[in-house]
């Protein structure tokens, strides 16, 4: 009895986290749907792009963000150097030398949050925005992005980031199509679960700092839904960058993402103080996705140990070994499904034994 209940547990957690909290979601988001005040405006903008060693990058980066349309007068661009030891800060100080709207900031090593927190205190635009060093923006995404702050609720929008073709065996495309438009869905309900580090601005008077071991991306949305705000989400402010090649590369940048996210979860106070269809969001968007990997683990125990009693796990068993096999064979959606979610798992075991140090190494 005790097998069969954790079997069809993990079953059902899998089926609502990937199907039914999705279409749960999306059929909500038409019946109730809590829309954004937007209307173009100019506010003061401080941009901030956390870099580490970023030589090969951070020219175009800064060209890219020169070209926006927006008033020059209202935009101040910061490149916090965590530490970096190749040219990346002189390029930003090559620069700045012919640009008065570009500022480097140095600080000793410390992580990409703490040179984020470092770099807002030493700015003054009234709203605050990110990016990383490897994206690049559409011209008018400012323009998209700081349009919801016209309504007095929002303290955070979210861009939307077009993963570029990979041109090798990364799927994490097919995924993020589908990240998005769910985040699309949680935006209109009220506030979305997590951002993404290409894009986003919060109001300056909204920024929490955060522990330096936490990431912006699904720290601060639930931070601020703490607070009475909302987290929205523009799909018209649009980042670009290119992914990981290979799926594999991918898995190592998601073990080190999800140590990330599964401190924030079990230390971040994540399930307090938020209202009842904000905490189901939560659980069913976050806690059970970055859980996907120990409840499949649970799945195929339970179904190789039933396996003896009953033709339908010896079935359940046989269609996890095929999906396993598939994955092994050959490149695909189902060796990207596995090997993230097994990437949560890595990711758990990895936390739990020696921390999440706050340090990161630049995306490639």
């Amino acid at each position: 009895m005790l097998l069969r209940g954790l079997f069809f547990g993990a079953l059902a957690a899998l089926g609502w986290t990937h199907v039914g909290y999705p279409l749960a979601v999306a059929g909500l988001a038409r019946l109730r749907r809590r829309p954004v005040r937007a209307e173009p405006i100019e506010p003061d903008v401080s941009i901030v792009v956390a870099a580490h060693n970023e030589e090969s990058m951070i020219a175009r980066r800064l060209e890219n963000l020169l070209e926006l349309d927006y008033p020059e007068g209202l935009v101040e661009i910061v490149v916090a150097s965590d530490a970096s030891a190749d040219r990346t800060d002189e390029i930003v100080e090559e620069v700045a030398a012919s640009e008065p709207r570009v500022r480097l900031l140095r600080r000793p090593r410390g992580g990409k949050v703490a040179a984020q927190n470092r770099a807002v205190r030493e700015t003054r635009g009234e709203i605050l925005a990110f990016s990383d060093a490897n994206a690049t923006w559409a011209a008018d995404a400012l323009r998209k992005l700081v349009r919801g702050f016209a309504d007095p609720d929002v303290a955070y929008v979210c861009g939307r980031l077009v993963l570029q073709d990979a041109e090798g065996t990364n799927r994490e495309g097919v995924y993020w199509r589908f990240e998005t438009w769910l985040r699309e869905k949680e935006s209109a309900l009220g506030s979305i679960t997590g951002g993404n580090g290409a894009i986003y601005a919060v109001r300056r008077e909204d920024y929490p700092e955060v522990d330096a071991r936490f990431g912006h991306d699904l720290a601060l949305p639930y931070l601020l839904v703490q607070r009475g705000r909302r987290a929205v989400y523009d799909p018209e402010a649009l980042a670009f960058e290119k992914p990981s090649r290979d799926v594999e590369d991918e898995y190592r940048r998601k073990v080190r993402m999800f140590e990330h996210c599964w401190l924030i979860t079990l230390r971040g106070g994540m399930f307090r103080d938020v209202p009842p269809l904000y905490l189901t969001e939560l659980v069913s968007h976050r806690l059970l996705r970055y859980g996907s990997g120990v409840l499949h683990l649970v799945l195929l125990g339970t179904s190789t140990a039933l396996a003896v009693r009953s033709p339908f796990f010896r079935g359940a068993l046989a269609a996890q070994v095929a999906v396993l096999a598939v994955a092994a064979a050959r490149p695909g959606l189902a060796r990207y499904y596995v090997l993230v979610s097994w990437a949560t798992v890595e990711a758990l075991a990895g936390y739990l034994r020696r921390g999440v140090p706050a340090v990161w190494e630049k995306a490639r």
